[in-house]
């Protein structure tokens, strides 16, 4: 259903407040450079600090500015479930494509409750979810066992997996059959991911390197190796760059020196990235031809 560059789109803010001016000028470069969907309101949108409000509002206007010309996977993560079937509920009515879900975070719910909170949501809800598997950032772990019972209910329909254990993308293909969509949630390991069987990578990269990462993702599709590979050296270093610092302090200020006038401000209690972290994302930017 999805595939190639899909950029987790960060939340631009001006003065403590959501810009939507900066936000639909994001969207419009990230179609017009080859992005084949979008994400509004995940991790690197930084939806931990958005009221329910401004998350619905960041959801309605990623659809309103995308207009139907690439899909909306709309951010739906929540530790509670009755919000994230909110989250759910309004983006099925705003026209998003499906919705993102993280694994709950924070609770700890062991594999059984992590099975019930994805059932409870596909019971009120036929929107089709995308599961979003971060331990690094839950400490919950959906276990592929537990991704093969969930890919057999009827609006589970892929995975962004960002667990980093490359083994899995292998694990899910096998037990969730040829048509659950695998994305990547690593950019570093996309080349490898998409190896084994994955069609696309839902990016934090993407967001400043629009047309690199689509171009990479056309040469994995095609089977062209050699071209993913030369591609993937220029963005290699990006990748990490963007991570040497807490994320989106690093892509927020990478996107302020690809694009003028693109604001640095990030919500409490994230802070910009540190001196020796800018300059190895300028760097990074520097070695992929972005400045």
């Amino acid at each position: 259903m999805f595939s190639g560059s899909i950029p987790a789109l960060v939340t631009p803010f001006c003065d403590g407040a959501f810009s939507e001016k900066h936000f639909r000028a994001l969207i419009d470069w990230q179609i017009d450079n080859g992005s084949s969907a979008l994400v509004p309101a995940g991790t690197t949108g930084e939806s931990s600090t958005l009221s329910n409000a401004e998350h619905h509002r960041v959801i309605e206007v990623c659809i309103e500015q995308a207009a139907g010309r690439v899909p909306v996977i709309a951010g739906c993560g929540s530790n509670d479930t009755n919000n994230a079937i909110l989250h759910l509920n309004f983006s099925k009515k705003s026209g998003a494509a499906a919705g993102l879900v993280v694994a709950p975070y924070y609770n700890r719910p062991n594999q059984e409750g992590i099975y019930a909170h994805f059932e409870a949501m596909t019971k009120k809800n036929d929107l089709p979810i995308v599961l979003y598997n971060v331990p690094a950032r839950t400490v919950t772990d959906i276990k592929p066992e537990t991704v093969a019972r969930l890919a057999k209910l009827p609006t589970v329909i892929g995975i962004k997996d960002a667990s980093g254990d490359m083994p899995r993308v292998t694990d899910h293909r096998l037990a969730c059959g040829p048509d659950f969509c695998l994305l990547s949630g690593v950019d570093e390991q996309s080349l490898a991911f998409n190896a084994a069987g994955g069609v696309g990578c839902i990016s934090v990269t993407a967001n400043v390197a629009p047309k690199l990462c689509a171009e990479f993702q056309a040469a994995c599709a095609t089977g062209d190796y050699e071209l993913a590979r030369n591609l993937n050296d220029k963005l290699y270093p990006l990748h990490l760059a963007l991570f040497s610092d807490a994320s989106p302090g690093p892509i927020k200020y990478a996107l302020s020196r690809v694009i003028e006038g693109f604001p640095t401000e990030l919500r409490l209690p994230m802070t910009p990235p540190s001196e020796a972290s800018r300059r190895q994302v300028d760097a990074a930017l520097e070695n992929a031809g972005l400045i």
